[in-house]
């Protein structure tokens, strides 16, 4: 059985995530495991040596507490969305949240992290904004990004950008394998700028290798890139995009300001981010 990672902080933002992974656990039978995470604040004790040791019991005990009230919370979501039979485990860990996540993604041999992305005025924000940037860096497991505002609906068509690289051959045939789990197509675009060096033999190798499988290949010859991925999405009524992190400068260089907040504007799905390999 598949493990979904889901982080959460018991926001709203985190509540509507909770749904997108719930669902999403339910189409490729996976198991939930909840982790909230806090950091204990840093003290001198010099100043209140006899009480050093109660204030970091009291904060840990508080954070557990509301932990202990909020997960119930969490059960009656997955009951009232008629997903009660979701096996949902727990954590509760204090420290750093990249490290707890990456233990925790190691130590339960996790499949996938589901998490809301809260804030984003942009999707500059959205892609190197401090958490989910580091998150997407410091994970090699694909991470679904789910938008505050986006609420869950069937996913009939997932978005796949490519380069037409092997490396990208490997995360496609992941997608493919999502896809079929939910029923869904794959539809794979490919940007041909007037600087693209991809062989029309590599483009029509791969068309032959994915042939039996639900993939269109879209290539589209415009320097443009950004503004034809806005419209891909847009015209071929994309409900979830999987892009590829290859480098950091690879979303800098995507998602200007300006393009960010057109799509931001126009667009909210969530975001599927694959690792090279």
């Amino acid at each position: 059985m598949k493990k979904i990672l889901f982080p959460t902080d018991f926001s709203d933002t985190a509540q509507n995530a909770f749904v997108h992974a719930l669902e999403f656990a339910n189409h490729i039978n996976a198991e939930l495991l909840l982790l909230h995470t806090f950091e204990l604040p840093v003290y001198d004790s010099q100043f209140f040596p006899e009480n050093y040791g109660a204030i970091y019991n009291s904060i840990e005990l508080s954070q557990f507490n509301m932990f202990k009230d909020e997960v119930p919370k969490l059960r009656a979501i997955a009951k009232e969305q008629n997903l009660e039979n979701i096996q949902i485990k727990h954590r509760l860990m204090d420290g750093n949240l990249i490290y707890n996540i990456k233990k925790a993604i190691e130590e339960e041999h996790i499949d996938f992290v589901v998490m809301g992305t809260s804030g984003v005025s942009d999707w500059t924000t959205f892609f190197i904004g401090s958490n989910t940037e580091s998150i997407i860096s410091a994970v090699n497991v694909p991470v679904l990004c789910i938008p505050a505002e986006v609420r869950h609906q069937k996913i009939e068509i997932i978005g796949f950008t490519t380069r037409f690289r092997d490396k990208d051959k490997n995360e496609l045939i992941k997608v493919l394998k999502i896809a079929k789990q939910l029923k869904a197509q794959v539809k794979c675009l490919y940007v041909k700028t007037n600087d693209s060096d991809v062989k029309d033999e590599t483009i029509k190798e791969w068309a032959m290798e994915f042939s039996d499988e639900p993939v269109v290949f879209s290539i589209i010859p415009n320097d443009d890139v950004k503004e034809t991925v806005l419209d891909f999405v847009l015209y071929k009524e994309i409900d979830v995009l999987a892009v590829i992190a290859y480098k950091r400068n690879f979303f800098e260089s995507i998602m200007n300001p300006s393009f960010s907040k057109k799509i931001v504007k126009e667009v909210q799905i969530p975001i599927l981010i694959m690792h090279e390999h």
